[in-house]
Parts: C-alpha cells; sequence; structure tokens
C-alpha cells in the first residue's frame, strides 16, 4: 500500500528549498528538459540561488552512477526530487518519504509508483508522456501515408513501463486495418539493431516505434534504417522525427516538462504528492519530415500536411 505523508508548507520552511534533478544522460548530452523545467519555474517565481537551490544530478548515461549520485543527493535533504525519463527508476530505490515529481514515458501505475492517475497515493506525482490512444492513432497516420503497406512491424522497449499495453493498443488498430502486425522487442542498442533486421528480413513494409529513452537515443539508427530499407516509420516524440524517422505524433516533451514546475509548487506549498493527480500530456503534436518522405519516394497527402503542427523540409 502506498502512503502519503504531511509536508511542510514553502512558507514554513527556515531555509531555501533544494530541489534535486535527476537524469541519467550526460549534462553536456542535453539540457533542454531541465531548461524547460527552469522556465517553468521562473513563470512561479521560482529562481534558482534566490528562493531556492537547484542540485543537479546527472549519470552520464549510467543507472548505477546515477543511483550513487542521487543517494548523495539525498543526503543533503532536498524538499523534492524532479527526474527525467527513466532516473524514475532511481528515485524508487530512494530511502524516505520526500516527493517526487517525474516527467516520464511509462505507465506510472506498471511502474509500482501510483495506485491510480487521480490518486496516485504516495510520494510521486507528476506527467506520464504515456497515452494508449495515441498508440491507436499513430497507426492510422501511417496508414494514411502508406496505404498500401499491409505488413506492419512494431518495435518497443520490454523493459518500458506499460509496455505490453502500449503494444496490444498498437496492435488491434492495426488489426482494425486489416494490417499484418509482427513485434520485435529490444531493450539495449545491440538488440535494436537485431530487431530492426528481423523486421527487414520478414519484409515489413511500415513501422512503428514505440517512443522511449532507448528510441531516442538510437533515433539517427533508427532513420538510417529506414533510408536505406526505405520502409515509412511514425513513433511518438519530435526529437525522434528530427533524427529520421518520417512522422512522430505524440506530446511536446518540453511543454511537459516545463508544466512540471506546477507539481513542485504545489509540493512546495505543503500539498500532499499522494492527492496531487498524475497528468497525461495536455498537448500533442503531429510532425512530419519531408526530407525523409522525398528519399522514400512517398508524396504526402496534402490533408496529413494541414493538420501537421510542425513540418520539417
Amino acid at each position: 500500500m502506498l502512503a502519503g505523508a504531511a509536508w511542510p508548507a514553502f512558507g514554513q520552511q527556515a531555509t531555501r528549498p533544494r530541489i534535486a534533478w535527476l537524469s541519467v544522460i550526460s549534462k553536456t548530452a542535453d539540457t533542454a528538459f531541465l531548461e524547460a523545467f527552469l522556465e517553468g519555474m521562473a513563470l512561479l517565481g521560482y529562481i534558482p540561488g534566490k528562493n531556492f537551490d537547484l542540485d543537479e544530478r546527472w549519470g552520464d548515461n549510467s543507472m548505477e552512477r546515477l543511483e550513487q549520485l542521487a543517494l548523495d543527493a539525498a543526503k543533503a535533504k532536498p524538499a523534492v526530487y524532479v527526474t527525467q525519463g527513466p532516473a524514475l527508476r532511481v528515485a524508487r530505490k530512494l530511502p524516505g518519504t520526500t516527493p517526487v515529481v517525474f516527467g516520464n514515458s511509462g505507465d506510472p501505475i506498471d511502474a509500482g509508483v501510483a495506485q491510480s492517475l487521480a490518486r496516485p497515493g504516495g510520494r510521486f506525482t507528476g506527467i506520464t508522456f504515456l497515452s494508449y490512444p495515441l498508440a491507436g492513432k499513430r497507426v492510422e497516420f501511417l496508414h494514411e501515408i502508406a496505404p498500401k503497406a499491409r505488413r506492419l512491424a512494431v518495435v518497443s522497449n520490454p523493459d518500458h513501463f506499460g509496455d505490453e499495453k502500449e503494444f496490444s493498443a498498437t496492435r488491434d488498430a492495426a488489426l482494425g486495418l486489416k494490417l499484418e502486425v509482427s513485434h520485435y522487442p529490444a531493450s539495449n542498442p545491440a538488440q535494436l539493431e537485431s530487431a530492426l533486421s528481423a523486421a527487414a528480413a520478414a519484409r515489413a513494409e511500415a513501422l512503428v516505434v514505440h517512443p522511449d529513452a532507448l528510441m531516442v537515443q538510437q533515433r539517427a539508427a533508427i532513420g538510417r534504417f529506414t533510408a536505406d530499407r526505405r520502409i515509412p516509420a511514425i513513433s511518438g516524440w519530435a526529437v525522434i522525427a528530427e533524427g529520421g524517422c518520417l512522422l512522430t505524433y505524440g506530446p511536446n516533451l518540453r511543454m511537459s516538462y516545463r508544466r512540471l514546475a506546477y507539481f513542485v509548487d504545489r509540493v512546495l506549498r505543503g500539498g500532499n504528492p499522494a492527492e496531487i493527480p498524475i497528468e497525461l500530456p495536455s498537448t500533442v503534436e503531429l510532425v512530419v519530415n519531408l526530407r525523409t518522405a522525398k528519399a522514400l519516394g512517398i508524396t504526402v497527402p496534402p490533408s496529413l500536411l494541414l493538420r501537421a503542427d510542425r513540418v520539417i523540409v
């Protein structure tokens, strides 16, 4: 049973509250989401070094390193942890009752950090980027741009919380369009390379890539594969389209990380994370990579371009 606790209100704290930022990636690789979070904090009147202290912990692509850094951060008694993506796995292991605000692409219920989205019931709250209806919509967009494709390959990370449910939603949508569906799991770069090779050997005509941290890291490899094999593909986040994927449909991650400031503010003002509803993405975007479409010899229907929130040319 997850249990909540009473949290001190921001105005009642004798010293500036400390916020610990946990990310498994390297700071030199990408700080866009931290910057977005700080933008959200500034909009609410929070300035690092002025009315809160920011403790950044970056794992340099090592979960083990981040686990040690997070334990070190815990010694400084932060008021709240804010986790980026897979860092939620590390936060689950942290001792104590310090609230955790997360931005994560998995299902928080499957991850064991929430009883429900409406009432998390513990010390975790935040935003999940995983919305199962989006999975079905991606299949529809892919079918619209490649209507003659009949063999659909789905590549996903089985270690991703909610992966089975997301695949079920994808498969149901594909079967509804009378497509043949094959599933290729991959939880690391080597397995992803094998999965893509297996999909090509099975003569896949279209590809759905479930978005998560692994697929973001390997977005260039996915883009090269689809270009070399001339296979139209869709995934969930704009950064994957920037890597060469034909289409993406999913949340605007930068806006979502900016929104995390709302949760931190509520916690600092005495809110109980057990009673702060976990949110689904409020803004989703359709991104079309016309450079990839040209390379694949695909003409994007004008109706689809009109619905696109962004077109890469």
